[in-house]
């Protein structure tokens, strides 16, 4: 049996960031502000959460705010896009992460911002894939990329619920692995990749995850003309982490579903924050949590820096 650990907040956070949840999403329920809410309830194993669409005030007494509820619901606006305001305006339930991705959608005009109602969540952070979740948050257990967030507090949302508590601090163990690879030789940095992407089945868990994968008919799926190779071999799932990374560039918000989604745990996030490390540093971009304009892969600046053409 696992010892139990030292909770990183006061586990009453939750059931408060909860309460004000419930209220605020039968408030808009109930006066017809919104048609539905997409959320959290509890799952079917102990501890648990998942995402879930609610459309009455008996059914907001359902929703939960725990470290469970790692999934960015983002996801789901992308999903429904052509059918939103059909039925009137959606509500959604966001961690910081999760509005850098709404942010980001509304750029790209994926979404309207007059289409949701944004309900900001103040987050201590969420578990790690493979944490125990019936055990409280910690230090031990917490998402890698909970160490490093700058957005536990988001701004900018139509309603912010919850109080961030004073958390102690924590090793950025992402950072870390960062500067262990930048410390190596290319080639040891290439051989470091490809020895995860020879793991990779192709199964496309990180690309049903992610709220920017959201064409109607990927490039990669495409075999007239063929762009990508679609069995899992070593040349087209490099291929393949390569061009999603590229895609990825400038925009991704940095909620990792994609890793945690990956069976072969697969550190896509690492590689994301690489991406983002490099647009920060050449361009000074990246993403926000307010809609932005396009960004520097997607726009043109005689300004910009050329040195990495050879």
């Amino acid at each position: 049996m696992n010892q139990t650990m030292t909770p990183l907040v006061d586990p009453r956070i939750w059931d408060e960031t909860t309460a004000a949840l419930r209220a605020a999403a039968a408030k808009l329920l109930t006066d017809g502000t919104v048609a539905a809410v997409v959320g959290y309830v509890a799952g079917r194993r102990s501890g648990s959460a998942m995402p879930a669409i609610v459309s009455t005030a008996a059914e907001a007494e359902t929703l939960i705010f725990s470290p469970s509820c790692t999934n960015n619901l983002s996801l789901y606006l992308t999903r429904s896009k052509k059918s939103i305001g059909a039925r009137g305006k959606l509500a959604v339930m966001v961690k910081g992460c999760d509005l850098r991705a709404l942010a980001g959608l509304i750029s790209e005009n994926q979404l309207q911002r007059d289409q949701v109602v944004i309900l900001g969540l103040a987050c201590p952070g969420v578990y790690a894939a493979a944490a125990d979740r019936r055990q409280p948050l910690s230090a031990e257990n917490i998402a890698g990329k909970c160490r490093e967030c700058s957005v536990r507090t988001p701004e900018n949302v139509d309603q912010l619920l919850g109080r961030l508590p004073e958390l102690p601090p924590l090793e950025d163990s992402e950072a870390a692995e960062l500067a262990r690879l930048e410390a190596l030789t290319p080639p040891e940095r290439w051989g470091f990749w490809n020895g995860h992407f020879s793991r990779c089945i192709r199964c496309l868990a990180c690309r049903q995850v992610c709220p920017f994968c959201f064409c109607e008919q990927c490039l990669c799926d495409r075999n007239r003309p063929q762009g990508v190779e679609g069995s899992p071999r070593p040349a087209g799932n490099t291929a393949w982490h390569i061009v999603r990374a590229m895609h990825l560039a400038g925009r991704c918000a940095g909620c990792a579903e994609c890793e945690s989604a990956c069976p072969m745990e697969i550190p896509l996030n690492l590689l994301n924050r690489k991406m983002a490390q490099e647009l920060k540093e050449l361009y000074g971009y990246e993403s926000g949590t307010e809609a932005q304009e396009k960004g520097p892969l997607t726009s043109y600046d005689e300004k910009d820096d050329q040195s990495f053409i050879k």
